[in-house]
């Protein structure tokens, strides 16, 4: 009886957590879509391990977005330092995969760190696909790391293309816990049609994320953007 009772008690404390986290990067994300840098630094400062990362690694892209390099390079550096002493307690797919995608962030802000962080973004994602290889989210910075690479080291549109249709898949999958990306892994594939010359393709994947989650404020951007531009 005790150890059903220590199970049971064990189950809810973990359900509480899930829905703990699913709330926190519901929060982040809303902040994130609207690019309201005082929100996300509070969420930043209030979270905790994982949801705290993604809180500052949502901050650095969104400062970035709006021309904040200082805050960008802090919001950044903060996420990462917080991911790796997570992976040194115990390596998880989720955490890797967002380390990844700060490293390849590292790079993109400043293109001489990549001979720090380029082989870090290869050796990490592949930690994660060995941990959880039908993580979606591990799939998506897949794709995003293939976009920022030319097709002569590995990478190219066709090959984001590929990776972000695996992606979109698996995020068909239910989830309740760490759940952001699925909008994400539409407009990234709408990229990278739109850089292949599949212009229609790109603007019905921007449609569709917004489908997916109604306030992704990229994919809006994106949109009018484009439709502007024909006019």
């Amino acid at each position: 009886m005790k150890k059903f009772l220590l199970g049971s008690l064990s189950s809810v404390l973990v359900l509480c957590s899930q829905m703990a986290m699913a709330n926190d990067i519901e929060q982040i994300d809303a902040a994130a879509n609207t690019m309201n840098l005082e929100q996300l630094q509070t969420l930043s400062q209030q979270g905790q391990d994982y949801a705290q990362a993604y809180a500052y690694y949502r901050l650095a892209i969104s400062a970035n977005v709006l021309s904040q390099p200082t805050l960008a390079n802090s919001a950044l550096s903060h996420a990462q330092s917080g991911l790796e002493a997570l992976n040194r307690v115990s390596s998880n797919a989720d955490n890797l995969a967002l380390l990844a995608s700060v490293y390849g962030m590292q790079i993109a802000l400043d293109p001489a760190k990549v001979s720090i962080y380029g082989s870090k973004v290869g050796l990490t994602l592949t930690e994660a696909k060995t941990l959880e290889p039908n993580n979606p989210r591990v799939v998506l910075i897949q794709a995003i790391s293939a976009f920022n690479t030319p097709s002569a080291y590995g990478g190219g549109m066709q090959k984001t293309i590929m990776l972000s249709n695996m992606a979109i898949d698996l995020f068909a999958e239910p989830c309740d816990n760490i759940c952001w990306g699925h909008a994400e892994a539409y407009t990234w594939r709408g990229l990278a049609k739109q850089n292949s010359g599949d212009k229609q393709g790109a603007l019905d994947d921007w449609q569709q994320a917004i489908n997916v989650q109604t306030d992704y404020g990229w994919a809006h951007f994106l949109l009018k953007q484009n439709r502007e531009v024909s006019q």
